[in-house]
C-alpha cells in the first residue's frame, strides 16, 4: 500500500483508509461483531494503516469494536478518533468542546481503543460556544501529556482551521469530498496548501451513490441515514445518475470498477490526501484498498472535469438540521 503524509508533523499513513462507523450502524444495522473485527484486521493485513471511529458512532460502541481490533496491531496503526458531542450515559446531549469536556472525552476514548494514546484526535463539528483557541489549547495540553499525537478539524471552515492551527498545529482535515460534493476545492484546500495541512475526505464515495450500486428504485434499511439526506431523494437520485455513468465509461475502459475511478480521482488530486472510504464486506474493502495502484492519466482527468462541469449535482447533502452544525 503507499503512503501518505498528512501535516507538517510526519504523520504517515495508508493512501486509502477505513471508516469504520458504519460496522455499528448508520447505513442499517449493525454487522455482526466478529465479521466486523475480521474486515478491520483483513484491513490491516492489505496495508491499511488508517482507521477512522468516533466517541457519538454508537455512541461508543464503534471505538469498542475498533479497540478490540486493532489490539494485536496496535504499533503498526493510526487510529483517529473525534470528541465533541457530552453525554448522559450513551443519551447525546449535543455539541460540547468545552476544555474539561474534551479532557473527560479523552481518557473514555482511551480506555475503548486499549490504548495509551490516540494519533489523531479530531474536533467532530465546530462548537460555536466555545473559541477554537480554547478547543486547541486542550488539545495541545493532551499531546503534551503524550495523551495524543496529533490534532484534527472535522467540517471546518477556512477561518477556524487557521486560528486552531496558530495555538497548535492541525495535521489533517476531514471533511466530506468525493466527486458529487467539490466545495472544498475552493472553501479549504487554498489554506490547507498554504498551511501545510492534509485532508481525509470522509463519504469518497458518495455515501454508496458513485459506486453504481444504486439508483432510483434502490430502498433502504430502517435506521439509514439516506433516507434523511435531500440528495437521496428518488428524484435526485435519478437526476444524478448522469454523473455515475461518467465514472461508469471510464470505469469500463480501464478494466475496474466505478468505486476504484472515484477513489482514484481523490489521490489523484493532491497528493496530502487520504480517503477513508468505509464498507461492510471484506471483498468491498479489498476493491477500495485497490484503488491506490490506480492511475488515472491526465487526458482521463480532463475528461471527467469536462463532464463534471455540465453536470448539476440534485439534492442537498444533509438534511436541514445536520447543516446546521456545520462551521462555515
Amino acid at each position: 500500500m503507499k503512503k501518505r503524509t498528512l501535516g507538517q508533523g510526519n504523520l504517515e499513513v495508508s493512501a486509502i483508509g477505513l471508516g469504520c462507523m458504519g460496522l455499528t450502524g448508520g447505513y442499517g444495522p449493525a454487522t455482526d461483531r466478529q465479521a466486523a473485527i475480521a474486515l478491520i484486521r483483513a484491513a490491516v493485513e492489505r496495508g491499511v494503516t488508517l482507521f477512522d471511529t468516533a466517541e457519538v458512532y454508537g455512541p461508543f460502541a464503534n471505538e469498542e469494536l475498533v479497540g478490540e481490533a486493532l489490539a494485536p496491531f496496535r504499533d503498526q496503526v493510526v487510529i483517529a478518533t473525534k470528541f465533541g458531542y457530552a453525554y448522559e450515559g450513551t443519551t447525546n446531549l449535543g455539541i460540547n468542546s468545552r476544555p474539561e469536556q474534551i479532557k473527560a472525552a479523552v481518557e473514555g476514548s482511551l480506555k475503548r481503543l486499549r490504548t495509551d494514546r490516540i494519533d489523531l484526535y479530531y474536533q467532530h463539528r465546530v462548537d460555536p460556544q466555545v473559541p477554537i483557541e480554547d478547543v486547541a489549547g486542550a488539545v495541545k495540553d493532551l499531546i503534551a501529556a503524550g495523551k495524543v499525537l496529533h490534532f484534527g478539524l472535522s467540517e471546518a471552515s477556512a477561518q477556524t482551521l487557521r486560528r486552531a492551527h496558530a495555538v497548535q498545529p492541525v495535521a489533517a482535515l476531514q471533511s466530506e469530498y468525493s466527486l458529487w460534493w467539490r466545495e472544498p476545492e475552493q472553501k479549504t484546500f487554498p489554506t490547507l496548501v498554504e498551511l501545510g495541512i492534509g485532508f481525509v475526505p470522509f463519504s469518497p464515495l458518495g455515501k454508496g451513490f458513485l459506486t453504481g450500486a444504486i439508483d432510483e428504485t434502490t430502498t433502504f434499511a430502517q435506521g439509514d441515514i439516506r433516507n434523511t439526506i435531500p440528495r437521496f431523494a428518488e428524484d435526485a437520485r435519478k437526476a444524478n445518475q448522469s454523473l455515475v455513468d461518467v465514472v461508469g465509461r471510464i470505469a469500463d475502459a480501464k478494466r475496474v470498477t466505478r468505486a476504484q475511478v472515484a477513489l482514484a480521482w481523490l489521490l489523484a488530486q493532491h497528493a496530502w490526501i487520504a480517503p477513508i472510504p468505509g464498507t461492510t464486506k471484506v471483498h468491498r474493502m479489498e476493491e477500495n484498498v485497490g484503488a491506490a495502484d490506480v492511475e488515472l492519466s491526465a487526458a482521463e482527468l480532463a475528461s471527467i472535469q469536462q463532464a463534471l462541469a455540465h453536470i448539476d449535482v440534485q439534492g442537498a447533502r444533509y438534511a436541514e438540521s445536520q447543516l446546521r452544525t456545520i462551521d462555515e
